[in-house]
């Protein structure tokens, strides 16, 4: 028997513990304060760009942290990283209720980002690989889809606090919430320590294109592909606000179309093992790029209900194209690298688009042309995708062995 074979039941509970810490962190720091835009703009008059820097500003934080972080578990153990990003997560929201200066939200979230979001994110998933070195696509997939119940359900939860308890008060109840539930399924993450099984030294074994082609390449598409998906993922709820809808009614469509999205990330994984990482990457990125500017051609809530599960599950599937096509093109030696620096550059695309949607709002005082950027950094990036999938595949290379 392999080691594999023994490995206990619990790793499912590893698995279940990291999805629902991805859930509410990653929804707290990717696109949390989503739900806020309108609210501290009413409060306040700050200007939606400033406001969108708050959410920037985290985003960031964790894009700095998530190298440091992954090295900071790997020294001092998974369990006590995640354990501390959890308290200065929760920490930092609880502070935020105070904040009533956009420079004191701006410090919280990147604090919240670099010792908190990126503490997490990394390290978790790293932990998930590691309690299944054979036949880890299921694993991932499930913590990665609690990423994307979260992206869905802290907007629809901080927008339901925000009408009954206020700004403050929204905020005091998320960080005390981050304490409670974190902190206890931080401690479930159990380390493991397991060598490579026979079937993984085999899949080392073949041959990888130059990891200096296909990093700088991801890089880029990642960073336009997260620029052009962080712009609904950031300004759909203010955009349905604007048609005239209310907050938890725009938070509700936003938590349908993440709520799908997380099929797609099943469905696109699949595709990927029957297609190739790169086709089905590229397949995603256009069904989100050709779906992303007729938000703009809505005003109906019905239709925004209707539009937005069948955009999402598109939208979903280029993440999994990123970690499937990394996991193709990338030698297990070096992924771990790999993934932190192209990881890095993805969280850097969010940040882009969630201050261009505001900008581009404030200076129009509408979303058709953020969203007409977002769909032009869509098809940028499958441009880049099809010249990587060029210059890998080419005659005779191997795609296929990446299956």
């Amino acid at each position: 028997m392999t080691a594999v074979e023994h490995l206990p039941p619990f790793r499912w509970v590893i698995v279940g513990a990291a999805a629902l810490i991805l859930a509410m962190s990653m929804g707290a720091i990717v696109n949390g304060m989503s739900a806020y835009v309108v609210p501290l703009e009413e409060l306040h008059g700050w200007d939606r760009a400033d406001i969108s820097l708050i959410n920037v500003s985290g985003i960031v934080g964790m894009a700095f942290g998530g190298l440091i972080m992954g090295a900071m578990a790997d020294k001092f153990g998974t369990r006590t990283v995640v354990l501390m990003g959890s308290i200065v997560m929760g920490l930092a929201y609880l502070t935020s209720a105070a904040a009533s200066q956009l420079w004191q939200y701006y410090m919280l979230m990147f604090i919240a980002g670099l010792f908190g979001g990126a503490a997490i994110f990394a390290p978790v998933m790293s932990l998930v690989g590691k309690w299944f070195p054979v036949g880890a696509g299921l694993a991932i997939g499930i913590a990665s889809a609690g990423q994307a119940l979260g992206q869905g359900g802290v907007p629809f939860g901080s927008a339901l606090l925000i009408k009954s308890f206020g700004v403050s008060g929204a905020l005091a109840i998320t960080g005390g919430l981050m304490l409670v539930v974190l902190i206890p399924l931080a401690a479930l993450l159990r380390p493991i320590e397991l060598g490579y099984s026979a079937q993984v030294s085999a899949v080392q074994s073949r041959d990888y294109p130059p990891i200096k082609l296909v990093v700088p390449m991801m890089c880029l598409a990642i960073f336009l592909c997260c620029t052009s998906m962080s712009v609904p993922l950031m300004h759909l709820v203010p955009h349905i606000q604007g048609c005239g809808y209310s907050a938890d009614e725009a938070g509700t469509v936003i938590f349908l179309m993440l709520m799908v999205g997380i099929l797609g990330r099943i469905a696109f994984g699949k595709l990927a093992d029957i297609i190739g990482s790169i086709p089905a990457y590229m397949t995603a990125t256009a069904w989100m790029t050709l779906l992303i500017y007729g938000f703009i051609l809505i005003n109906d809530l019905s239709s925004f209900y209707l539009y937005a599960p069948i955009y999402g599950f598109g939208y979903a599937g280029v993440m999994t194209g990123v970690l499937t096509t990394t996991a193709a093109y990338t030698p297990p030696e070096r992924r771990g690298f790999a993934l932190g620096v192209i990881t890095m550059f993805g969280w850097f695309g969010h940040a882009n688009g969630g201050y261009l949607g505001g900008y581009l709002y404030d200076m129009t005082a509408d979303y058709a042309v953020a969203y007409g950027m977002a769909a032009l950094a869509g098809a940028l990036n499958l441009v880049v995708v099809a010249i990587l999938l060029w210059m890998v595949k080419g005659p005779g290379a191997a795609e296929a062995a990446s299956s």
